[in-house]
């Protein structure tokens, strides 16, 4: 059993700055990549950023310059810092890894339950 749980979510004014966390946990092999994905009300949920168990990353062309992520592999933990924060970036933010769980498995795909996120005044 794998299980994705996020954390750091809130309410932050516009201008503002959050760091999300995604922690894995369970019967990990290796996790290949891990993902933030958000989803607004009324709205599709969309990729926000990746990164791959050797660093590299991906962002949404919107976000660039304004969130980072960020991984510890050795805790399987993946960060979001988000900087100057706006109300459009209000949303539930879903952790999302694709991962391993023995030498001999296929990956598998797993979502967090999501944290919400809300930038107002």
């Amino acid at each position: 059993q794998v299980q994705l749980v996020e954390s750091g979510g809130g309410l932050v004014q516009p201008g503002g700055s959050l760091r999300l966390s995604c922690a894995a946990s369970g019967s990990i092999f290796r996790i290949n990549t891990m993902d933030w994905y958000r989803q607004a009300p009324g709205k599709q949920r969309e990729l926000v950023a990746a990164i791959t168990s050797g660093g590299n990353t991906n962002y949404a062309d919107s976000l660039k310059g304004r969130f980072t992520i960020s991984r510890d592999n050795a805790k399987n933990t993946v960060y979001l810092q988000m900087n100057s924060l706006k109300p459009e970036d209000t949303a539930v933010y879903y952790c999302y890894a694709v991962l391993s769980t023995s030498p001999r498995s296929y990956v598998g795909t797993y979502w967090g339950q999501g944290t919400q996120v809300t930038v107002s005044s």
